[in-house]
């Protein structure tokens, strides 16, 4: 690597122009990190440690695309049915298979998405529900994170349906101001009626990603 310095205005240059890897390595007391160009992509990488590549955290292709490998984002859906599902009280939404989740923030043994540091958080969520009791009150989907409960959905369930539903679609979405370690999960409420609503096998999903 050649490293050319222009003194007279400051400017300098990394690199002789051959098919070779450039990189500038900030060596901290604690931990490294690098700017370079991964010359076999043609990208400018900023990233964890002192070789080029290994922890990417920020990456500009060519044409000008910014990607984020480690920046929280996931998909989930249900994979299972949650049949009969108990009225009157909060049923948590279960999200048993991962599309994605890309800093491992989802946990789909308790359902939970745990923020990994303060910030905002777009959180989106798409249920059907089957065979819905046109008896009940009403039937509400919430996004429950730990600093503000959100509806995400809402029907009069009583007055909107005249008989029982083959199906009814919710969808919403929320930008949700959280804290490093926070945490929100999808839960429903039918209120009133007869426990016979299920949650089936793809029927739900839920997706979130970090904002700023």
């Amino acid at each position: 690597m050649a490293l050319t310095k222009v003194i007279g205005n400051g400017l300098g240059t990394l690199g002789d122009g051959t098919a070779n890897d450039t990189k500038i390595v900030f060596d901290g007391n604690a931990q490294d990190f690098h700017i370079g160009l991964d010359d076999s992509s043609d990208s400018l990488t900023i990233g964890l440690g002192s070789a080029l590549g290994t922890t990417s955290h920020m990456v500009f292709d060519a044409n000008g695309h910014i990607t984020k490998p480690l920046q929280s984002a996931f998909m989930v859906r249900s994979n299972q049915t949650q049949a009969n599902f108990t009225t009157g009280s909060y049923v948590t939404v279960n999200f048993h298979a991962e599309r994605f989740d890309q800093n491992s923030d989802f946990d789909n043994t308790n359902m939970v998405f745990t923020a990994p540091v303060t910030g905002k958080y777009q959180f989106n969520v798409l249920i059907t529900p089957l065979e819905m009791d046109s008896a009940a009150n009403y039937f509400q989907v919430i996004f429950d994170a730990s600093n503000v409960v959100l509806q995400a959905g809402l029907v009069d369930s009583d007055t909107v349906l005249n008989s029982d539903s083959l199906y009814f679609m919710f969808a919403g979405s929320s930008l949700i101001d959280m804290d490093a370690g926070d945490t929100c999960k999808i839960r429903v409420l039918q209120s009133g009626g007869t426990a016979q609503s299920d949650l089936g096998d793809g029927s739900a999903t839920f997706s979130g990603y970090l904002v700023c």
